[in-house]
């Protein structure tokens, strides 16, 4: 006896229906893209479960801009610490090469109150964002459920508590952030009705997200590496070794939160378009069998 053959989306023709109205979860995704919004704190129901938590396709737009732009304050708060950082060594050569008086201690002084403001800064900046990345980030992975339920080796979760727990923070959120890039991409049909990611450079290798991340994660340990070289200083020599240890962490970070924007504007970018075209055109080329 023959099997069962599965019965083909209404809409599309090509994927495999699964829904009582005989429709597939791709084309269920692109009408929720499609419909007028819902009332203000109703989100739009999408055909995604992971996990057997179900998901909804959610706009990440507005949370991707506040996330760029906070850590656009992140970089204005590392630039501020580096300017600071050259008036602390001025004033430490000064100190090495002898001088001493009124006039150098109060330079000192200001230096050091100046240097100490710029650590506030940076961490009220680095909370803020912070904050906001895990929102958008988690947004982000709801979405890409939607558009690939089975394509993700992390729990939903991890999303969030990845980043916190000792050891696998150096490596979950990475996987989790390379996840929601592939499901967030767009993919070509081919005749026989596979799904093969999509060749181009920007979605196989995950360079943005592997160069993003190695920055992050050589930023973590340079500014603890700094931090602790600074509080354990005394002597001027040391002091100004530990100022441009705290300079470099600083340099790590803006470069780390520069690529941070890029990944974040990207994945935001690539799950709006996914999200407004709904099927790709190539599934919709493919003929139905013949019965």
């Amino acid at each position: 006896m023959g099997g069962r053959s599965a019965m083909l989306c209404k809409a599309c023709q090509f994927n495999e229906a699964t829904t009582s109205e005989g429709h597939c979860d791709v084309c269920v995704q692109a009408a929720a893209a499609a419909a007028p919004p819902p009332p203000p704190g109703h989100a739009v129901p999408g055909p995604g479960m992971a996990g057997g938590r179900p998901a909804w396709l959610r706009s990440p737009v507005g949370l991707g801009r506040a996330t760029a732009v906070l850590l656009a304050l992140v970089i204005a708060a590392d630039m501020y610490s580096l300017w600071a950082g050259t008036v602390m060594q001025d004033v430490l050569n000064d100190l090495a090469a002898g001088r001493y008086g009124a006039d150098i201690q109060r330079e000192a002084d200001d230096a050091d109150t100046l240097y100490a403001s710029t650590g506030l800064a940076q961490t009220a900046a680095l909370l803020a964002a912070c904050v906001v990345f895990l929102v958008w980030f988690h947004r982000v992975r709801v979405n890409a459920e939607v558009f690939d339920p089975h394509g993700h080796r992390k729990k939903r979760g991890w999303t969030v508590w990845g980043w916190f727990v000792p050891v696998v923070c150096f490596w979950f959120p990475r996987r989790i952030a390379a996840d929601i890039w592939d499901a967030s991409g767009t993919r070509t049909a081919t005749p026989d009705g596979m799904m093969p990611a999509d060749p181009s450079a920007e979605d196989a290798p995950h360079r943005l997200v592997n160069v993003w991340w190695a920055l992050w994660v050589a930023n973590l340990f340079a500014g603890r590496w700094a931090t602790q070289s600074y509080w354990k200083a005394e002597e001027t020599d040391e002091l100004k070794a530990a100022v441009a240890n705290m300079m470099f962490a600083d340099a790590l970070d803006i470069a780390a939160a520069v690529l941070a924007i890029v990944f974040v504007l990207r994945l935001t970018r690539r799950q709006d378009t996914k999200a407004r075209t709904g099927p790709d055109p190539a599934r919709q080329a493919v003929p139905s069998p013949a019965p």
